[in-house]
């Protein structure tokens, strides 16, 4: 039970690791011995399909895929979103992730485990993000289907939907929006990162091997 935490000999790749959650959870996991694969992608395109495929050749014994990718672009009431809009936030959010867990289906030995970063946005869905949290409820979708489809190899995925967590992409939000939310979080408080870090840490260690297809909201109470 005392080395339920120890990563040591196994691979971590983590999607959008430069920054925020993403490199809180890869640090993390580095700090517990794995052997790590940070990745990212400037493209405001979304496409980081190319990104997915070089990663993957580097990882013969992964064990641990993390997708952690998140682009809410901006507020936009659904009448005046465009096209492209839409599209460029479901190509990085659910496209990204799918591209993601195909390419590691192939190079995941069993006990593997996958999650996913998904958002409480796509559980209630916020005024004016129509194409992040349909991208986001997406993929607690595309989570359970890829549990169906992985668990005859002892693959487990899972997905964490933060609340409001205190990273730069959330304080790039106008200071009204954030009181309101902060007024509807029975714990009073916004998340930090390591309040993320953690259960996704759980969910990638050998006491969670009986758990997949589930969504764990980290959200301070927000939703119930």
């Amino acid at each position: 039970m005392k080395d339920a935490f120890d990563f040591s000999g196994k691979v971590a790749l983590v999607t959008g690791s430069s920054r925020g959650i993403g490199a809180a959870i890869i640090t993390t996991f580095g700090a517990l011995g794995a052997r790590c694969v940070v990745n990212y992608v400037s493209d405001p395109d979304g496409r980081n399909k190319t990104d997915a495929e070089r990663a993957a050749t580097a990882l013969p014994e992964a064990r641990v895929i993390e997708c952690n990718v998140g682009n809410p672009e901006q507020v936009s009431a659904m009448k005046k979103m465009t096209i492209d809009e839409w599209e460029t936030v479901l190509r990085v959010n659910l496209s990204g992730a799918f591209n993601c867990i195909r390419l590691a289906i192939p190079i995941l030995r069993p006990g593997g485990r996958i999650v996913n970063i998904s958002s409480v946005s796509g559980q209630l869905g916020f005024f004016g993000q129509a194409n992040y949290s349909a991208s986001k409820a997406g993929l607690m979708a595309l989570t359970k289907v890829a549990a169906r489809e992985l668990a005859r190899h002892n693959i487990t995925v899972n997905a964490i939907a933060p609340g409001f967590i205190d990273t730069e992409m959330s304080r790039s939000m106008p200071e009204e929006v954030t009181r309101q939310f902060l007024t509807q979080v029975p714990l009073g408080r916004f998340g930090e990162v390591e309040d993320v870090v953690f259960p996704v840490l759980f969910l990638c260690s050998r006491n969670a091997g009986y758990i997949t297809g589930q969504v764990i909201h980290v959200s301070g109470g927000f939703y119930m």
